[in-house]
């Protein structure tokens, strides 16, 4: 008898998007409420970012975090690039984004991004990124790098980076401030009480920390941060959040309802009306922010472009004012 052994090497297991979510019991789901609701991408502005993010190999935080505003945006060839690849090395209970071990950095990455922005026509673009804790910088070289790539391919295009938080990252932050952004986002994303089950890795006062030195070091940068609510979170505690950027000397605050993605990940307690994010609105109005956007739909990079020239005029109006 003649025994044939298959030598041909198995397929490689599909990689578990979020290993350390797959044991979870599933939550409820909660129906979504008319106000919330989106039309599927079809438009052919659509197809034509999506064609141009995956000619330059690019990844897009509006795929990856699953951004129920991808059809608006894409149509009229807004994205925001997610650089240092699509695996993040931490595990938030509210994010998407694939949680694991990352692949090395990508050295045309940088270029890619900046080819893009120009073949794309871009006055404003968005930059952001996975976590990269496993770098000793934590990718703020990178950050650099596309920062300069894109001031050199369009010199007309301002850049609005979202960061991590450079947790344990020395000299992180003052190297993305002198690469001189336009605006420098960095999201507390939920009120401190629910750091621990919703955004574990992070320490609310540290991020509140990284925000107020952006200002110290360049007073004349433009500094963001949003947050999702219907996590669970108390009206007071959104006011006392608002308090605390604000005495960050932050600018622009953003507010958007949280959708869970997968039922392993943390439920939505609420939905939060239009007229409640309407009355969060006017109270951070009161408190001195120069931009608000808060809206059940509202993402930090949603309408940044025109976002920012609002901003900019704000500023220049509260200028005008004092002197």
């Amino acid at each position: 008898m003649v025994t044939i052994l298959d030598r041909t090497a198995a397929p490689e297991p599909k990689r578990v998007r979020h290993p350390e979510k797959a044991h979870r019991p599933d939550t409820e789901v909660m129906r979504k409420p008319e106000w919330i609701r989106v039309k599927a991408p079809t438009s052919k502005g659509y197809a034509e970012t999506r064609e141009i993010v995956r000619t330059n190999k690019l990844v897009t935080v509006c795929e990856e975090a699953g951004c129920p505003n991808i059809g608006g945006c894409w149509e009229q060839k807004h994205a925001t690039f997610m650089i240092m690849g699509e695996i993040c090395t931490r595990a938030c209970a509210f994010c998407n984004v694939a949680t694991g071990r990352p692949n090395a950095l990508d050295p045309d990455e940088p270029q890619n991004v900046a080819n893009a922005v120009k073949q794309m026509g871009l006055n404003h673009v968005v930059i952001t990124s996975v976590d990269r804790d496993d770098l000793d910088d934590g990718g703020a070289e990178h950050f650099e790098k596309v920062i300069f790539a894109i001031r050199a391919a369009s010199p007309g295009t301002t850049i609005e980076i979202l960061t991590p938080d450079f947790l344990r990252k020395p000299g992180a932050l003052e190297r993305v401030v002198a690469a001189r952004p336009d605006v420098f986002n960095h999201n507390l994303e939920t009120v401190p009480s629910n750091y621990l089950t919703v955004r574990p890795g992070a320490r609310y006062f540290h991020s509140i920390r990284l925000l107020q030195r952006v200002k110290e070091l360049d007073p004349t940068m433009f500094t963001k941060s949003g947050i999702m609510v219907g996590l669970g979170e108390e009206r007071n505690e959104v006011l006392q959040l608002m308090d605390d950027l604000r005495t960050a000397d932050v600018d622009f605050l953003t507010i958007g309802q949280y959708l869970q993605p997968t039922r392993k990940h943390h439920k939505v307690v609420s939905f939060v009306t239009p007229d409640e994010f309407k009355s969060y609105e006017t109270v951070a109005y009161t408190k001195g922010f120069l931009m608000v956007a808060s809206s059940p739909l509202t993402r930090s990079s949603h309408h940044a472009g025109e976002d920012f020239a609002r901003l900019k005029a704000a500023r220049a109006a509260k200028q005008a004012l004092a002197g």
